[in-house]
C-alpha cells in the first residue's frame, strides 16, 4: 500500500511530464490584465459616476488590492487618473466647442462646478473660464502639415486601378 506523500510524488511527477501547457493553464490571469478592464472603463466612461468598489470589480480585486496595484502599475490612483482624464476631455471641449464652464463641468462628469474648477485649476494651472477665454480668442490651431499630406496622399491602390485601366 501507498503512503500518501508516495502518492502526492507520484502526481508531480505525472504532472512535469505532461509539459509547459498544463502549467501555463495553471496560472493565473496577470493581474495587469484585470488592471487594464478598469483602466479602459475609467477611459470609456469617465462622465459616470465611477467609484473605487465599481472599478475593483471590473478588476475582478477587493478595494484595497485594486487601488495599491493600480498605483503601482500606472504611477497613480485610480482618483488621479480620473480626474486627469476628465480634465483631458474638459480641456478638449473648451478647444472645441462654445459650451460653458458649467456645461463642461457637467459633461465631463463632475457634479458640482467648485469641484470642477478647483480640479482643473490645480491640474491645468489657470481658472478653467480663463483657459477658454484664451483658447476662443486665439482661435482653432493650425492643422500640422503632415496631418495635412496624410489625409490628402492619393491611395496607392486608386492610383494602380487607374493607371491599368488607362495605360499611357
Amino acid at each position: 500500500m501507498l503512503s500518501v506523500t508516495e502518492d502526492c510524488l507520484r502526481a508531480l511527477a505525472r504532472r512535469a511530464r505532461a509539459g509547459p501547457i498544463i502549467d501555463w493553464m495553471r496560472e493565473p490571469i496577470p493581474v495587469y490584465v484585470h488592471l487594464r478592464r478598469a483602466k479602459d472603463l475609467m477611459d470609456r466612461e469617465y462622465a459616470r459616476e465611477l467609484d473605487v468598489p465599481a472599478l475593483a470589480r471590473e478588476a475582478h480585486a477587493s478595494r484595497a488590492h485594486f487601488v495599491r496595484s493600480f498605483k503601482k502599475a500606472f504611477g497613480e490612483t485610480p482618483h488621479q487618473y480620473l480626474l486627469q482624464r476628465r480634465i483631458e476631455r474638459a480641456k478638449e471641449l473648451f478647444r472645441s466647442t462654445g459650451m460653458s464652464v458649467t456645461e463642461v463641468s457637467i459633461e465631463v462628469g463632475f457634479r458640482s462646478l467648485g469641484s470642477f474648477s478647483a480640479a482643473f485649476r490645480t491640474l491645468v494651472g489657470e481658472p478653467p473660464s480663463d483657459y477658454a477665454k484664451r483658447w476662443r480668442a486665439a482661435g482653432a490651431p493650425r492643422i500640422p502639415a503632415c496631418f495635412t499630406l496624410m489625409h490628402t496622399r492619393p491611395h496607392r491602390a486608386l492610383f494602380e486601378k487607374q493607371t491599368a485601366e488607362h495605360p499611357t
